[in-house]
């Protein structure tokens, strides 16, 4: 078995789910063929054994216990041997296909959507990117786990085709022509259901999303009373399910039906012609005993071809939305075949659109009166995204070169940007702070208490081996905060970014952080988005920001005196830090 996830994910092609399945199927190659060929081997071993059979009634009529009748035994006996050694070692081979399908796909979903920042999120649901994985992904899986069993239920056919046309003329054009007709009658049902397998794949999508919304809204959704309307908006979206599901399920039993009736009523002429044959003296009792056989193992291929019709309808509607993931844009560039060189340590980061320049080991903030703004200023410098086209990712500069044109990999090793939405995650508190692993407890503690996030260890079971819950919502907002702030502090980033990292404290904690923060950072690239004088007084640098367009710089003391708009901006600031002090004094009498 090949370890999995694959080193590599690749790049698929993104025109057509055939292409898609294509890729794939290129991707592992070597087990489908070795799949492949063990199915041809004990399809077509099983297909002779009729003949084998045939042969030793024949000779046992005409010889009785002869060494004819031995030997076709024996050849009876070793054609068995050879089928049963095929379907294990072919099922072990089909599974294989199955995992590596199944699986590839999962990785490549994930691999894209890692890449992809927030414009997934912009271009599709939720509960969309999570059915790719959960349901998508395994019908790829399926195709080829039937694939060679279909391939090698054909070459039997096609060997039987000859068999039959060398024994009885007539009833080997039967055979031949009477089964590609079959397979046409039940590939007529394929257009419809896949019709209604894409609906119903377009509702649970939804009920996806739609659950998804409601459980991480639960609590707002108590505090304004709208539990019941959420719950009937789920309740409707249910029943469409129920319904796509109901007509689906409809045609499936037309097929399922079909697949039943059709190769009876084939093998019933079968039988019946080779009956008329034998009694006209035209076909032996061997033979008409193989036929027999024959039209009995073609029911196997044929209930393949049909289960394949079925799978192969669920992976096109199925890779069709894994592609609609792919399609999804990444945010940036990584083209590993023209790389730009790489900036040296003490080369200034330039945003050209805003004219913020980030020197190397300085403790920059950036202050505007709209906030938004600043922070896609902060996003450009970490790359992440710009306004609707890629232009403004153009205007960053780390030193000589153009930021999109070095490797997405690079950049995101280099520069990291925390948010000031905290994203925490479901496992230990360790694996929670430690995203690029290698930190010792020390280094673990010593975050902490930059990000005076102490209090967050007395509040999780265990400390740092204790479990976060989904999105740290056993946290308060403001440990959320630390815990995402520590977690950024221990990636040692040559360039650190954070966005309002103290947004959700009180006035005494920010002071704490911002204190230990500079001592922490000092030497190193940082740069700070925030209007809190607490912060402001600790940098090295301030940058006033207003229209998009850096206006001053300097001092957070030399700004206050000497430039009105930045103290409207911290005064306002100041006034709101103010305010909660006085209310946490107020609460503590």
């Amino acid at each position: 078995m090949r370890p999995l996830p694959l080193p590599d994910p690749g790049r698929p092609p993104l025109t057509g789910a055939w292409a898609y399945l294509r890729w794939l199927g290129r991707r592992q190659f070597g087990v489908l063929a070795g799949a492949t060929a063990v199915s041809i081997v004990g399809n077509v071993a099983g297909a002779m054994q009729p003949l084998a059979l045939g042969m030793v009634v024949d000779d046992g009529l005409d010889h009785g216990l002869s060494s004819g009748l031995w030997t076709g035994c024996l050849l009876l006996f070793a054609l068995g041997m050879i089928n049963v050694g095929a379907n294990v070692w072919g099922h072990r081979l089909e599974v294989e296909n199955w995992l590596r399908a199944a699986f590839a796909s999962s990785q490549q979903i994930g691999h894209h959507v890692t890449r992809t920042g927030d414009a997934v999120t912009d271009t599709l649901p939720t509960g969309e990117v999570v059915a790719t994985v959960a349901s998508d992904a395994l019908r790829m899986g399926e195709v080829f786990h039937i694939l060679p069993r279909l391939i090698g239920g054909i070459v039997a056919y096609l060997t039987l085709g000859v068999v039959l046309l060398t024994i009885s003329t007539p009833l080997g054009l039967l055979v031949l022509l009477g089964l590609p007709v079959v397979v046409a009658v039940l590939s007529l049902l394929v257009p419809p259901l896949q019709r209604r397998q894409a609906a119903q794949r377009e509702a649970t999508g939804r009920l996806t999303t739609l659950g998804a919304d409601t459980v991480s809204g639960l609590r707002i959704l108590r505090g304004i009373g709208g539990e019941e309307m959420f719950s009937g908006r789920y309740r409707e979206q249910s029943q469409k399910v129920r319904r796509s599901g109901v007509a689906v399920a409809q045609t499936q039993s037309y097929l399922d039906a079909l697949q039943t009736l059709l190769p009876g009523l084939f093998l019933a002429v079968v039988v019946w012609a080779g009956a008329r044959l034998a009694i006209s003296g035209d076909i032996t009792a061997g033979q008409l005993v193989s036929f027999y056989g024959f039209a009995a193992f073609l029911t196997q291929p044929l209930w393949t071809a049909s289960e394949a019709i079925r799978v192969i309808t669920r992976a096109v509607v199925g890779a069709r939305k894994i592609l609609g993931v792919l399609r999804v844009p990444v945010a940036g560039h990584d083209d590993p075949t023209a790389p730009a060189p790489s900036p040296t340590a003490d080369a200034d980061l330039v945003d050209g659109r805003s004219g913020l320049v980030v020197r190397p080991g300085r403790l920059l903030a950036v202050v505007g009166d709209d906030p938004d703004q600043t922070a896609r200023i902060a996003l450009r410098l970490g790359r992440h995204g710009g306004d609707e086209d890629d232009s403004p990712l153009s205007d960053v500069r780390w030193g000589r070169t153009v930021l999109r044109q070095l490797g997405l990999t690079e950049v995101r090793g280099r520069i990291v940007v925390a948010e000031s939405t905290p994203h925490l995650f479901t496992g230990t508190l360790v694996d929670e702070l430690d995203v690029r692993g290698g930190a010792d407890r020390d280094e673990l503690l010593t975050a902490l208490r930059v990000a005076d996030a102490g209090d967050v260890l007395d509040s999780v079971p265990d400390g740092l081996d204790g479990q976060v819950e989904e999105k740290g919502r056993s946290l308060s907002g403001g440990q959320r905060q630390r815990v995402a702030l520590a977690r950024a502090l221990l990636t040692d980033a040559e360039v650190l970014i954070l966005i309002e990292p103290t947004s959700a404290v009180d006035a005494h904690t920010e002071a704490r952080i911002a204190q230990r923060l500079a001592e922490h950072r000092q030497g190193r690239t940082t740069v700070i988005v925030s209007a809190s004088p607490l912060v402001l007084d600790r940098v090295d640098e301030v940058a006033l920001v207003q229209d998009g367009r850096v206006v001053a710089t300097g001092s957070h003391r030399q700004l206050m005196t000497d430039h009105r708009a930045y103290r409207r901006v911290v005064s306002r600031s100041d006034d709101d830090q103010n305010e909660e002090v006085h209310d946490h004094a107020t609460a503590r009498r």
